[in-house]
């Protein structure tokens, strides 16, 4: 199989298409042929070099955590997934490949109206915002703040706090505000008086928030805030606590992927992807996320 593999820690020219032998399902896992997979911020620091604290194994050289594809093969004792099956999942790296092994709780089934594009770049936006709501607890008594709201996590949580009942304020660049009004949140632009233009707003502060862009974000959350313990920052790994801002926790579940897979095929839930980009070139789909400021998701194509 072809794999978009790191040589080395650095730049998005550090990825190079290779060839590795097919993986084989062990009992319990299924071999899924991909083709679509995500592109994430998380895979752009993986292969810059950075590594989670709570890893301490040697990282696979191929980035990747998210996926869709159909099953090809099971092993033993994965009785509910069978060849032939469309899915998709989420792995800890290894899915910028052509084929993908994972447990049988890694996956959920796709709906036939989910284009493969959407389904291999749902799972890791859409989890990571209901993990933050899950978490914050919004409510229709709640205004929601969301920073970097037109990006991929942001979409997701402007939708999922709309559902449930919360008023949202957006922070993005002028020309992402139809989007965020489209998705039913307040757009504010985040470039310039972002303190004022939501206090305009939100004149006694904000009840929740969630921040997905860091730096003078996470500055904006601490004046903000009603309560920093209703404020979560996707970013700040080390400045976020110091400052009273909790990081995410939690793990992603197969359950909590069904849900939102249902909401989708009932049109509760959109999905924007922006760009796709075949398996030969990752680099590309790598430079367009570095460079900023888009909507939706870039994912990887596989013939």
């Amino acid at each position: 199989m072809k794999v978009a593999y790191v040589t080395t820690p650095g730049g998005p020219e550090v990825l190079e298409l290779r060839e590795q032998p097919d993986p084989q399902p062990g009992p319990g896992q299924v071999r899924v042929r991909v083709r679509a997979a995500g592109v994430q911020p998380i895979d752009l620091a993986i292969r810059s070099g950075w590594r989670p604290g709570y890893v301490t194994d040697p990282l696979p050289p191929v980035p990747g955590n998210e996926f869709a594809g159909v099953i090809d093969a099971a092993g033993d004792g994965a009785t509910e997934w069978q060849p032939g099956m469309e899915v998709l999942g989420f792995n800890f790296m290894g899915c910028y490949a052509e084929q993908v092994v994972v447990g049988g709780d890694q996956i959920v089934h796709k709906p036939k109206t989910m284009p493969w594009e959407v389904a291999g770049g749902f799972t890791a936006g859409a989890q990571t915002a209901e993990m933050a709501w899950e978490e914050l607890a919004p409510t229709a008594d709640d205004v929601v703040l969301v920073h970097a709201a037109a990006g991929n996590v942001g979409g997701f949580a402007v939708q999922l706090a709309r559902l449930r009942g919360a008023r949202v304020i957006g922070t993005a660049r002028p020309e992402n505000h139809d989007y965020l009004r489209e998705l039913g949140a307040e757009p504010v632009d985040y470039r310039s008086g972002l303190v004022d233009q939501v206090r305009a707003l939100a004149p006694g502060g904000v009840d929740v928030v969630l921040d997905g862009a860091g730096r003078e974000a996470l500055d904006a959350t601490v004046e903000l805030a009603k309560d920093l313990s209703r404020t979560r920052t996707l970013y700040e790994h080390e400045r976020g606590p110091k400052v009273g801002v909790a990081t995410l926790s939690g793990a992603r579940s197969a359950a909590r992927l069904d849900r939102l897979v249902r909401l989708y095929a009932d049109g509760r839930l959109t999905a924007l992807v922006r760009s796709t980009y075949p398996l030969g070139r990752a680099a590309d789909a790598h430079r367009e996320l570095e460079a900023g400021h888009g909507r939706g998701k870039i994912v990887l194509t596989m013939a």
